[in-house]
């Protein structure tokens, strides 16, 4: 998916917010819905965006956010029900859009039979929420532990890892690039732009990570 995207974002709490963020700066068009009203003034103030207080799940409240014109619609409430029902309604509405859904249980491959993307931002961080939203440059492929996720990650034109080596890259602890899909990534491994790589990271740098990759 590319171009600017028009996207419904339910929950205006950290991980929504962060996300909305995120797409935001790409240029994409953010609508958040949110239940709580301190919430919902805490979004206004701090970020100039549309931002809907309501029921994401109600069809009313998805109208309201223009369900019939989005691109994608993210669940990123810390309900992972409020999350799923949120994007199920929003496939009745309109059958095209994208449903990307944060789910918190370990088991949460098994929903994707529900929705087009299923992302876990709490141990990813909200850019992997991002980048599912906007069609995936970056996918996690398993989490390995509680404590390490695996990415297949792109690397960005102009990104400050793009076209150097390995050994030249100043990455986090808690980061290993594994591979460029050829063989085992040696320090000698250049990172061109365009193409993809699989790395191991620690969800406290993920967010470092990806902005290494995709600046």
């Amino acid at each position: 998916m590319t171009g600017n995207l028009r996207v419904i974002i339910a929950g205006g709490g950290r991980v929504g917010f962060q996300t909305a963020i995120h797409l935001a700066d790409r240029g994409d068009a953010v609508t958040i819905i949110e239940p709580d009203g301190e919430t919902v003034d805490r979004v206004a103030d701090e970020w100039i965006a549309t931002v809907i207080q309501g029921d994401a799940t109600n069809p009313d409240i998805l109208e309201q956010a223009g369900i019939d014109r989005a691109d994608v619609v993210a669940g990123l409430t810390g309900k992972s029900g409020v999350n799923l029902a949120t994007c199920l309604a929003a496939t009745e509405l309109n059958p095209a859009v994208r449903t990307v859904a944060r789910i918190e249980e370990s088991d949460g491959d098994a929903y994707t039979e529900l929705v087009d993307a299923v992302v876990f931002p709490e141990s990813a961080g909200a850019k992997v929420a991002a980048n599912e939203i906007a069609g995936s440059d970056i996918e996690t492929v398993a989490d390995i532990t509680a404590d390490v996720d695996v990415m297949h990650i792109r690397v960005a034109e102009g990104a400050p890892a793009a076209g150097k080596q390995l050994s030249e890259v100043r990455f986090p602890s808690g980061t290993l690039v594994i591979s460029d899909g050829g063989g085992v990534a040696t320090p000698e491994l250049a990172l061109t732009a365009g193409e993809q790589y699989l790395v191991a990271v620690e969800p406290d740098v993920v967010d470092e990570v990806v902005q290494l990759f995709h600046g």
